[in-house]
């Protein structure tokens, strides 16, 4: 280098960055053929769906077993795994929005100011996954469960639990889908979350004529007659006390008509509440029925004697006037004489 001179040095110049559609089409530049950009964006959007539904799949197919031995329980099993196909859509979209050429902060401003627009009609809408949560840590019942909505009186099945609704099958083959908000605010009554085991009653009034001791004893054995009436056995525990297994019969009260028997049996199926105490009663009918038992009703009996006392009758002079003499007589007395 001679002195004086002045050498001046050019930076290379960066190769420019591909756009996203650009790079879309390159994927299809092993064609024949030219693919338009839009249609290149449009196959490779086909296709990034195509895979997350089949990964999604894969994915719930693989880890189901063990997420489920994981939980023990069906509705966070399915919970689970409805997560793990929304986390592989949502990475789908992303993916599908960086085809397009939109990134996260493209559209930051337009989520806030929808989100801010529809947040009134949404608030439902959360406030049901709120409550879904809660309903999946409390446990008030899961699929697979019988239960009743102590206010409409129906009785169905849990068929499913999601974040934002529970879905009951009820006894009348129809559906019931209730939000979560609503369900938490409701009195559910459930007969087979611990024990299917459910204890039902039936009271017998019997006169106070028959003979109670074998009364009782037709009652117990009309009732251990029915196929699913839990006979005998250990006592059944419910909470800190211990009931007898086979059905038993009280003397209730001693009524006005009659003695009061409460029969007290234990059912193995719930959803046959209602056959078993037809049947119960139906047996029990017939049983006191060939037996020296009556089944007591509510009657009165008067009586009237020269102790019963007097009515005093008094009658005004227009009453009087308008009265027939006591000797009158009407025409129909005479064609009856």
């Amino acid at each position: 280098m001679r002195p004086g001179h002045v050498v001046l040095f050019q930076a290379p110049t960066a190769s420019p960055t591909p756009t996203a559609a650009e790079a879309t089409q390159s994927l299809f530049s092993w064609l024949p053929f030219e693919v338009p950009v839009w249609a290149a964006q449009l196959l490779t959007s086909l296709l990034v769906i195509a895979l997350a539904i089949a990964a999604s799949r894969l994915l719930v197919r693989l880890l189901g077993r063990r997420v489920a031995q994981r939980f023990r329980r069906p509705s966070l099993t399915r919970t689970v795994l409805r997560g793990i196909r929304v986390g592989v859509y949502v990475f789908a979209l992303l993916t599908i929005m960086g085809i397009y050429g939109l990134g996260i902060g493209d559209i930051g401003l337009s989520v806030a100011v929808f989100s801010a627009v529809v947040g009134v009609v949404v608030a439902p809408i959360v406030g049901s996954f709120i409550s879904g949560v809660f309903l999946l840590a409390d446990q008030p019942y899961e699929i697979g469960d019988m239960i009743e909505l102590a206010d409409r009186g129906q009785r169905g099945f849990v068929e499913d639990i999601t974040l934002r609704h529970t879905k009951v099958f009820t006894l009348d083959n129809t559906f019931l889908v209730i939000p979560n908000g609503s369900m938490r605010d409701r009195d559910v009554v459930n007969y087979s979350a611990e024990d299917p085991r459910t204890r039902l009653s039936l009271d017998v009034l019997v006169t106070y004529e028959s003979d109670i001791g074998e009364a009782r004893q037709l009652v117990e054995r009309a009732a251990r007659d029915v196929d699913n009436v839990i006979e005998g056995g250990p006592n059944i525990r419910v909470g800190a006390a211990r009931y007898p297994a086979a059905p038993t019969a009280y003397i209730n009260e001693f009524a006005d008509h009659g003695v009061l028997l409460t029969l007290r049996y234990w059912v193995t199926e719930p959803y046959k509440l209602l056959t078993a105490r037809s049947k119960v009663q139906t047996n029990v009918w017939d049983a006191l029925e060939e037996a020296d038992v009556e089944i007591a009703y509510p009657h009165s009996h008067l009586y009237f004697d020269e102790t019963s006392g007097e009515m005093q009758v008094s009658l005004s002079e227009d009453d009087a006037a308008r009265s027939p003499p006591p000797d009158a007589q009407f025409p129909g007395d005479r064609d009856a004489e």
